[in-house]
């Protein structure tokens, strides 16, 4: 009798209907493939927060059935949430590639000693994850070592596109392998896993050709200093950067923790060359003339404490703005950076550097497949099934009218998100009823998950109305108020100024502990601080139309 073959499932825990937080599972037969594991910056209405992991709770009780983790590439939102979840689940085996790696270890230096077990992989390897045969194809992006993934499962194979684009010129990298790619696709491609990012931007992503001819003309007509800002794991435009700081005579000094930390482990890997006396420290900037000085640095999405930022409010030790500097973004910005970004163009403006950027000419070219090449990718491949990952919703529909323009019928599409269950079979693919647990999980400094829903409501109403601060002390024995209550006011009212408005509420405040000590002989204080809290919250806000977080503080003497 023929055994059932059982579905296979995917499970999304981050990276749909999101940039950033990726990771996914694939589970047959309890058995569980990992692939990538990143995280996400937060939100601007996310006061204090330094990053937004996925939610490993899934995993939980299942860490013996975890085949492996594959990591396609080293930006941080594939890598990202590795310190913070991986011992979570057993501390697993990695397989990625050997810049991957490096990035990884590097990080992994400023959380913990833990041992990670990695595998490096290289191009055309194959590995074993049983139920899973994993192999390992090269793909371009904006990173060396990037690669997607071709999965053999009991159902049926499986590839993962990982972040790609199509690139015939690139600089510092080979073009795109299409022989590869259609060599994959006659081995049956059930379902496409295909990277979302470009999917509503027209056309094709550009050539990183393209690119370094145009930052070599900036190169060749610039008289000053050069000021270079862009991603720290932006390899190859890291490359281009110091190919043509030598092509033109000038010395390039390096600033940006982690941008070190990338060009050391690269010039190791042999990824970045630079010749024997290119490189200087920042500090030795003033020993050459301006037209022989590139400053390349991190800070181009207008993070506060990033280089860039430092420089531009003329915090920086060794560099300060002053006219004839010409300054390059060369990145892309960011949803959700956009403001931070233009106010930090419009202060290099007012300091008089000369500013470039991608939106006036091409000096960024992406790493994502825009809607032509996505196209591309589908007709090559030629799934029976189709699932859009790795961005916005808005996105991942995108991507599934794409892949209904080239032929793939509607219900062999999936648009789904985060905690969906994906049933994968020889002969259909639906989303179960069910879901597993995907939200986010928030980094605060030490704290990973202790700041919820509850926490960061208290830190928006804070940020937007501030905290009053009434502290009472009140006679044991006589349940009167002793002095005056004392009042701390913090992004609510200046205090000096609001001498009427404090009288009110010392007022109300003397009234409602009369009254709750009047009329009964025993007092519950904790029913009295929610009174106060109730009556001054309508009180403020009737005046000043603001709700600041009021607290109560009785002490009994």
């Amino acid at each position: 009798m023929k055994q059932k073959i059982e579905n296979l499932k995917i499970i999304p825990l981050g990276g749909l209907g999101e940039v950033g937080r990726n990771m996914m599972l694939l589970e047959y037969e309890e058995k569980i493939l990992i692939i990538d594991m990143g995280f996400r910056m937060p939100e601007e209405n996310m006061p204090g927060i330094d990053c937004i992991i996925p939610n490993v709770s899934y995993l939980k009780g299942k860490e013996k059935n975890i085949v492996g983790l594959v990591i396609t590439h080293g930006h941080y939102d594939h890598i990202g949430a590795i310190p913070y979840s991986l011992e979570k689940i057993g501390n697993p085996q990695i397989y990625t590639g050997a810049l991957t790696r490096g990035i990884i270890l590097k990080r992994q230096e400023d959380f913990t000693e833990s041992k990670l077990k990695i595998h490096i992989i290289k191009n055309g390897d194959r590995i074993d994850l049983s139920p899973f045969k994993v192999e390992f194809f090269r793909q371009n992006h904006s990173i060396p070592d990037n690669f997607g993934l071709f999965i053999s499962t009991p159902v049926g194979n499986i590839v993962h596109t990982s972040d790609f684009k199509f690139d015939l010129t690139p600089i510092n990298d080979l073009p795109t392998d299409f022989k590869k790619l259609e060599e994959l696709s006659k081995r049956n491609v059930l379902l496409l896993l295909s990277d979302s990012t470009g999917a509503e931007q027209e056309g094709y992503s550009l050539s990183e050709k393209k690119i370094m001819e145009n930052l070599e003309e900036i190169f060749k007509n610039c008289q000053g200093r050069i000021l270079a800002a862009t991603f720290a794991s932006l390899i190859n435009r890291v490359q281009q950067i110091i190919t043509l700081s030598e092509k033109y005579g000038r010395k390039v000094a390096i600033d940006g923790y982690s941008m070190r930390n990338n060009i050391e482990i690269c010039k190791k890997l042999g990824y970045i060359k630079t010749n024997a006396n290119t490189l200087i420290r920042p500090n030795q900037i003033s020993n050459f003339p301006d037209s022989k000085i590139t400053f390349l640095c991190t800070g181009a999405q207008g993070e506060g404490t990033a280089v860039l930022m430092r420089i531009t409010n003329k915090e920086h030790k060794f560099f300060k703005i002053k006219k004839g500097d010409s300054v390059i973004f060369s990145s892309s910005v960011i949803p959700g950076n956009e403001r931070a970004v233009q106010f930090l163009k419009d202060d290099l403006y007012r300091q008089k550097a000369i500013v470039f950027h991608y939106k006036m000419m091409d000096i960024h070219a992406g790493g994502h497949a825009k809607k032509e090449e996505q196209a591309e990718m589908i007709k090559i491949m030629k799934p029976k099934f189709f699932v859009p990952i790795h961005g916005q919703y808005s996105m991942l529909v995108s991507h599934g009218e794409i892949a209904m323009s080239c032929g793939i019928p509607e219900k062999n599409i999936i648009i789904a998100e985060n905690g969906k269950i994906i049933n994968l079979s020889q002969k259909s693919i639906f989303i179960e009823k069910k879901e597993v647990m995907s939200s986010y999980v928030m980094v605060d400094g030490l704290g990973i998950g202790d700041v919820g829903e509850i926490v960061l409501r208290d830190r928006q109403n804070l940020a937007e109305d501030g905290m009053f601060v009434i502290i009472v002390v009140i006679d044991r024995n006589t349940g009167k108020i002793r002095n005056s209550p004392d009042i701390i006011s913090r992004g609510f009212v200046y205090l000096k100024e609001s001498k009427e408005l404090l009288t009110e509420t010392r007022k109300n405040i003397i009234k409602i502990i009369n009254h709750a000590t009047e009329s009964s002989g025993s007092v519950n204080w904790t029913y009295v601080k929610d009174e106060i809290r109730n009556k001054l919250g309508a009180f403020f806000y009737k005046k000043t139309e603001r709700r600041p977080m009021i607290l109560p503080v009785i002490i009994e003497i």
